[in-house]
């Protein structure tokens, strides 16, 4: 490398012709890119044993994703990386919390593992909150022990979302020995609605950055603070808009752009981190700026050194741009090797790397529950709390609901899948439009037990039943049931998370069980079976449900269903 740097040496790939985006210095340079070993060697001609012409085309950095989950792409790794390369990613930055709440420490090594083999930076944090809370009931747990040895063992980069912000304010010494443990790793934070001196205890425990920022004041506050921002465009989750005029006032320090959870329909019609890049542009953020937030600013924050920038030294990430305009690559290197051209990965670029065996059969009910035990009746002109839905946002609301009054109240049931315990947790929600039939899941953040909602009428707890035992049939999944009868599904064998098929059809498969659960029961939400997954999530305001019962977040307690 060194040999090419000086031309005394031939390069292996000369770039030739292109305007490289240095993000030091927020300007288009035009010169070539030699490569040797993977590595950006030099600036300017050289001479080389393969030179691609790419005619003015705009040459950035690999795109990074500052934050996101592999399972909610429900893709397992290699089909994961096969379907975002074409659009420019080539690092993350994950937290496998998902597979940790079912598999645990070897669930997240299993993970690693395929990961290494790829062409992707896969950076892995270790994951903070297994369970998230005391209200949620995982298939394994992670102490301090287990996320030390994350971190030392396993090559994890930092601490993953402290999503216990409750514990870590009141100086619990579990989340702080965990935050510890860390040492000089980044420690990334997931903090909604938090400010004022409780925001400043968060931020004194050692939590460095935020994607739960759903109004410009908290990205304000938190960037005045010198926490960093992590602006999130998800499936369900879309807070963009809502972020980016602080880029717009302040500039882009401090600033990263994140997925967090993005299914495969959405990457597949839209984009990934590049869809990110688009939206910002779109808002008003210059094109140079936005890909700093997608390039050298996530490097900058999570360590990749040899990450975020084209200069001689780093490795050779390059997406061509022919038309910037387009914010899709016509061209995609991964460390000097040429994996994507016009919007697909080239033949064998992405090696197959199976799941291990053992990751699949994670559905444990023995036996499903029945219709009377899915069945909360309650008399008519019983008042329920009921769990709000916004679209948009992940964040719900308390709604105070008498049962029988007009509106699209649905039943909502969480049923322990690990252990066999038999816990069933059973109450409300609002915001589907679902008016018939029942629509389940597997994937059900962070704990991953069964989530269902079905009909109010009396039709809705047999429809219910059916789903869940079909759930446990095919070792996990997603599935529409209506009458009885199985409309359609999506099997998610792998932790009961993520396929074993390819991506495409993975998001051909959603998108017709979205379309069905439209079409067929009446719902309205644009991503159901996302917001389905996160009823259970027992961190984000307001309410939620969890096999152990219905969780008030702001108070952090259980609370009654009634009343």
């Amino acid at each position: 490398m060194l040999a090419v740097a000086r031309g005394d040496e031939p390069a292996d790939l000369l770039i030739k012709g292109g305007q490289v985006l240095s993000p030091a210095t927020r300007e288009w340079v035009r010169t070539d890119l030699a490569i040797a070993d993977g590595v950006v060697a030099g600036w300017g001609p050289r001479e080389a044993h393969e030179v691609v012409d790419v005619g003015g085309a705009a040459l950035t950095p690999g795109l990074i994703d500052a934050h996101m989950h592999l399972e909610s792409t429900k893709l397992w790794v290699d089909q994961f990386v096969a379907a975002v390369l074409p659009h420019g990613t080539t690092a993350v930055a994950a937290d496998p919390h998902e597979v940790a709440n079912v598999l645990g420490v070897p669930g997240v090594a299993a993970l690693a593992q395929a990961a290494a083999h790829l062409p992707f930076t896969f950076g892995i944090c270790a994951s903070s909150c297994v369970p998230a809370s005391p209200f949620e009931s995982p298939g394994a747990e992670l102490g301090p022990v287990e996320v030390a040895s994350l971190l030392e063992e396993h090559g994890a980069i930092g601490l993953a979302e402290v999503m216990n912000f409750p514990g870590v304010v009141a100086g619990d010494p579990e989340v702080m020995a965990k935050i510890a443990a860390a040492g000089h790793r980044r420690v990334d934070g997931h903090a909604p609605g938090l400010s004022g001196r409780e925001l400043d205890a968060y931020l004194a425990a050692g939590v460095e950055s935020d994607h739960e920022g759903t109004t410009l004041e908290e990205a304000e506050e938190r960037r005045r603070k010198g926490m960093w921002v992590f602006v999130r465009q998800g499936s369900a989750s879309r807070d963009l808009a809502a972020l980016i005029p602080t880029v717009l006032q302040h500039g882009t320090d401090l600033v990263a752009l994140c997925t967090d959870d993005r299914e495969p329909d959405t990457i597949a019609r839209l984009g990934h981190v590049n869809d990110c890049v688009r939206l910002a542009v779109a808002a008003g953020v210059g094109e140079i700026d936005a890909f700093v937030m997608a390039t050298a600013n996530p490097a900058a924050y999570h360590g990749f050194t040899e990450l975020g920038a084209l200069g001689p030294g780093y490795q050779a990430d390059v997406c061509a741009f022919e038309e910037l305009a387009s914010f899709e690559p016509a061209l995609v290197w991964q460390a000097g090797r040429l994996v994507a051209r016009d919007g697909a990965v080239l033949p064998g670029a992405v090696a197959e790397v199976p799941a291990p065996s053992w990751m699949l059969g994670t559905v444990r009910l023995d036996p499903p529950p029945t219709a009377a035990q899915l069945d909360l009746a309650p008399p008519p002109g019983t008042r329920v709390k009921a769990i709000g839905i916004r679209p948009g946002t992940l964040t719900t609301s308390q709604v105070p609901v008498d049962l029988g009054a007009p509106g699209d109240l649905a039943r909502l049931a969480v049923v322990e899948r690990h252990r066999l315990t038999g816990r069933i947790g059973l109450g409300y929600v609002t915001g589907f439009g679902l008016e018939r039939g029942a629509i389940a899941s597997t994937v059900a953040h962070d704990a991953h037990n069964c989530m269902v909602v079905g009909a109010l009428g009396p039709e809705g707890p047999p429809d219910m039943e059916v789903a869940v035992a079909r759930l446990a049939r095919m070792g996990g999944g997603q599935v529409v049931v209506l009458g009885g009868q199985v409309l359609a599904e999506v099997p998610l064998p792998v932790a009961g998370l993520m396929s074993d098929r390819p991506a495409g059809e993975v998001a051909d498969a959603l998108h017709a069980l979205v379309r069905v659960a439209r079409a067929r029961l009446g719902v309205s939400l644009e991503a159901p079976f996302m917001h389905l997954s996160f009823l259970g999530l027992s961190v984000l305001p307001e309410l939620r449900l969890t096999d152990q019962g219905l969780v008030d977040v702001g108070a952090f307690t259980l609370t009654p269903v009634y009343g």
